[in-house]
């Protein structure tokens, strides 16, 4: 099956087999022990836009995932239809347009101040935000202009209990001159605004290609990381053993870390798209050692 939407598009547009276990995990096989925790799994739309979202819902409930990531508002009553949420809400910037710079964060704002309390009443808790292009601005300038304009929503998104996620892309070859493109930049963006409702999404894909160092990466920045993406590398195909990065490793690294936030997958399936994905979710459907 062709995959015929790209992220971009997505973004724009919003301004058998083994089972996976269900959202919550179960039980081992010693029925008498607590429960080990286990990562609540998503998907995210973009990566299926060859099927009908109704179908990738149906197929998402069937493998045992929460919910499907990075919808406009117009999706969000449908996935809910099915027993599922938005596990990611889109709509505050685009990926070369943030909070960098100053002359964008009216406009940011007056989205924020609009969708944050939507995503509340909706009953969900994320959404996503990007830092935008570097476009001749220098880190140390990005970063205050990031702090700056994300300390005007903090309150807002604390009032609605919603995080507002910036998310980190590599800049090498996806998005080139993405300036949260490195996991210490983007927790230093957070912790100068100081709200536990500015977090960072960490895309394993992403910061596998600009820094690798994914456990250690993880482990001491876990404070700051609100939601997780998959995604294999190279090529951001399937997380199977032909790519290089050791999904079980790095979700058990999760868990161990105390992780309570969602995993969902952001692979371009090369293959039958919810064999792949179905795989995907055993491949992280770990335990904490």
């Amino acid at each position: 099956m062709k995959t015929s939407m790209t992220r971009r598009e997505m973004v724009r547009m919003s301004v058998g087999a083994v089972a996976v276990p269900s959202a919550l995990g179960a039980l081992g096989d010693d029925r008498s022990a607590a429960p080990r925790p286990r990562l609540r799994q998503s998907v995210s739309r973009w990566c299926f836009g060859g099927m009908s979202l109704d179908d990738l819902c149906k197929a998402a409930r069937d493998i045992g995932l929460m919910g499907i990531d990075l919808l406009g508002e117009g999706d969000w009553e449908t996935v809910r239809k099915h027993g599922l949420v938005c596990t990611m809400a889109v709509g505050i910037g685009t990926i070369p347009d943030g909070w960098n710079r100053v002359e964008n964060h009216d406009k940011l704002v007056t989205e924020a101040e609009r969708l944050i309390p939507r995503v509340a009443a909706a009953g969900l808790t994320n959404v996503v935000t990007f830092s935008g292009n570097r476009a001749g601005i220098g880190d140390d300038e990005g970063l205050a202009n990031c702090v700056v304009g994300l300390k005007r929503i903090a309150a807002l998104a604390e009032k609605h209990k919603v995080t507002v996620c910036m998310e980190l892309l590599n800049s090498k070859r996806s998005h080139p001159d993405y300036q949260c493109d490195r996991t210490p930049w983007g927790v230093e963006v957070c912790r100068r605004v100081g709200s536990e409702r500015i977090r960072l999404l960490y895309d394993i894909f992403h910061m596998q290609i600009m820094e690798g160092d994914l456990c250690d990466t993880i482990r001491e920045n876990i404070a700051y990381i609100a939601h997780v993406h998959t995604g294999g590398v190279p090529g951001r195909a399937e997380i199977d053993a032909t790519q290089e990065i050791n999904y079980p490793r790095v979700c058990r690294a999760l868990l161990e870390a105390g992780y309570k936030g969602v995993v969902a997958h952001e692979f371009v399936p090369k293959r039958d798209p919810i064999t792949s994905l179905r795989e995907a979710c055993r491949i992280c459907d770990v335990q904490a050692a």
